[in-house]
């Protein structure tokens, strides 16, 4: 398999628990070498969804493949090429960053296991804490080993189930510093995540509410896709001034970001002739603004409640 093949070729994907749909006919296409970000919000599906993916649910319907293997009828061997890494952390507290590694090192029946651990501490910068035990270290260096744990069996597709929740921003930056380093080595990553700023570092993304998808494709694919229009306004009271704003005809959302706000419709003409009495009064500022992938998504969001409501 080289760079630019699928990956994951998945059609039609669907898993309910106790009558309720989690995931409802979910459509994944990912290339080799490729950083896919996986979003939305909580209860939305995508742990159910990376979960089929590498094997450990059936899907009820459906059909396609993960690393060239059946998702239904191949998960064995899927599991033993795919490095998955939970939401929670989910290594033995009370041992050593090494003995983790040593013991996940002995589950995969692995050759040269001394030598196959001490790649993984040197390659993650955790040689120096290797006698520390897990339970005593911060969320970063636990995600950390979380992650050499993952690659100790050298996968050719890393599942990482909202790796950065709970961890300081330079923790996140060196974490994504080495998953593009793992990308560029030709191993594929998908990767969900709630932070805008890391779905942006994603070679291409998919959004999935209520079980379904909702868009997918590059950053820019995906904003330009929205139809989106946004305006951004500073000045006075904009608390207030939001307030009277969301009720307005062609006002699809109106959101603060720090003393700006973006009001946001996806009829431009519409749009601007509700904002035009507002742009007139002197308290406040008006600019054009490129809308960006919260906008979109916060808008998706809204639209995907409406259909389920």
């Amino acid at each position: 398999m080289t760079d630019g093949d699928l990956v994951i070729d998945v059609k039609g994907l669907t898993k309910s628990f106790g009558g309720k749909v989690a995931v409802d006919g979910l459509d994944m296409q990912v290339k080799g070498g490729e950083i896919y970000g996986f979003l939305g919000p909580n209860g939305s599906g995508k742990t159910t969804s990376i979960r089929m993916l590498c094997g450990l649910l059936t899907p009820d319907e459906g059909s396609g493949t993960c690393l060239g293997f059946d998702v239904v009828r191949q998960t064995a061997e899927i599991k033993r090429q795919v490095g998955y890494m939970t939401q929670g952390f989910s290594l033995y507290a009370d041992l050593s960053i090494r003995e983790n590694l040593d013991f996940i090192a002995r589950m995969y029946g692995m050759d040269r296991r001394p030598e196959r651990v001490d790649e993984s501490l040197e390659r993650l910068g955790l040689s120096k804490r290797q006698k520390q035990l897990a339970g005593e270290l911060s969320g970063g260096w636990k995600q950390r080993l979380a992650l050499a744990a993952c690659m100790l069996h050298r996968p050719r597709l890393l599942l990482l189930d909202e790796p950065t929740a709970g961890v300081d921003p330079k923790a996140r930056r060196d974490f994504w510093d080495e998953i593009h380093r793992l990308a560029a080595e030709g191993i594929t990553v998908l990767v969900s995540t709630h932070y805008m700023d890391e779905a942006e570092r994603c070679h291409s993304l998919a959004y999935i509410a209520y079980g379904k998808l909702l868009t997918r494709g590059t950053v820019k694919e995906v904003v330009e896709g929205s139809g989106i229009v946004t305006w951004a306004v500073e000045g006075g009271d904009l608390y207030a001034l939001a307030a009277r704003l969301r009720s307005l005809p062609g006002v699809e959302q109106v959101v603060p970001f720090g003393n700006v706000l973006h009001v946001s419709g996806s009829d431009a003409a519409r749009l601007e002739a509700a904002l035009a009495p507002f742009r007139a009064e002197p308290a406040y500022r008006w600019t054009t603004a490129n809308p960006g992938l919260e906008d979109v998504f916060i808008q998706m969001m809204d639209r995907a409640k409406d259909s389920y409501s």
